[in-house]
């Protein structure tokens, strides 16, 4: 696998946030972006006018619900190369690399022939980003935030597709190797006022500061010794020493 070293001395210009469904993608796109004074970009996942019937009837709505989600994430993934955002940054919730790893868990066979012909025949900008980051967490982890947020087509997602999604994005990042790749444990369920009021906006808000979820606001990493994001980078790009119980 091809190594990459992360040019810490500058923000990066361009981060995607990256893992299955209920995760978290889009909370820390926000809050990346808000660190690093830079634009957010979201996927138009609600947009998609066959996601709900999807969810209920996988076998009818599966070849359009993917289609449609290609043709717009490609709009939208060219659309960054068109705008003047790396001017000031960009922080996506979403890769272009993730749709295949969707249409190949959820089409037939013939079907997804035919998706791979449209894939193909697309003229798509190669944008390569600085950072990937890739949040994994359970499965029950990821069934929880689901409910929480309330999104009605998604109370029907099981959690054996849960489960096969993830599987998929831990076998697509293991061989991953375009870009710098940061890969969190984003399990900690520990959301604060958020697991009371059930507002997304409120995760990370706690009453007393000591108890505060480092995950979500600095001082950051397990210890605290962390005053900022791209100090975390900096210590998994050049700052981990060897070590013999270190795992290679």
């Amino acid at each position: 696998m091809e190594k990459h070293s992360l040019e810490t001395a500058k923000p990066p210009k361009f981060i995607v946030v990256e893992g299955p469904i209920g995760v978290g993608k889009s909370s820390l796109a926000k809050r990346l972006a808000k660190s690093f004074a830079c634009e957010v970009v979201k996927e138009k996942a609600d947009e998609n006018p066959f996601l709900e019937h999807f969810y209920t009837h996988t076998n009818q709505s599966a070849l359009p619900v993917q289609l449609h989600f290609l043709t717009e994430r490609v709009k939208q993934w060219n659309a960054l190369n068109q705008d003047d955002l790396f001017s000031t940054g960009i922080v996506t919730d979403f890769m272009l690399e993730k749709d295949p790893l969707f249409a190949k868990l959820t089409l037939t066979d013939d079907e997804y022939k035919l998706y791979d012909q449209m894939y193909q025949s697309l003229s798509v900008q190669s944008i390569k980003p600085d950072l990937v980051v890739y949040l994994q967490a359970p499965v029950d982890v990821l069934q929880s935030r689901i409910r929480k947020r309330g999104i009605k087509h998604e109370k029907n997602i099981s959690g054996e597709y849960l489960q096969k999604l993830s599987d998929v994005y831990t076998r697509f990042f293991h061989h991953y190797d375009s870009s710098p790749l940061l890969i969190v444990n984003a399990s900690d369920s520990d959301q604060g006022l958020g697991d009371v009021s059930g507002v997304t906006a409120d995760d990370g808000l706690f009453k007393v500061p000591s108890l505060r979820n480092i995950g979500k606001t600095a001082p950051y990493m397990h210890n605290g010794s962390k005053a900022s994001l791209m100090d975390v980078v900096e210590h998994y790009n050049s700052g981990i020493l060897a070590h013999p119980n270190l795992d290679p």
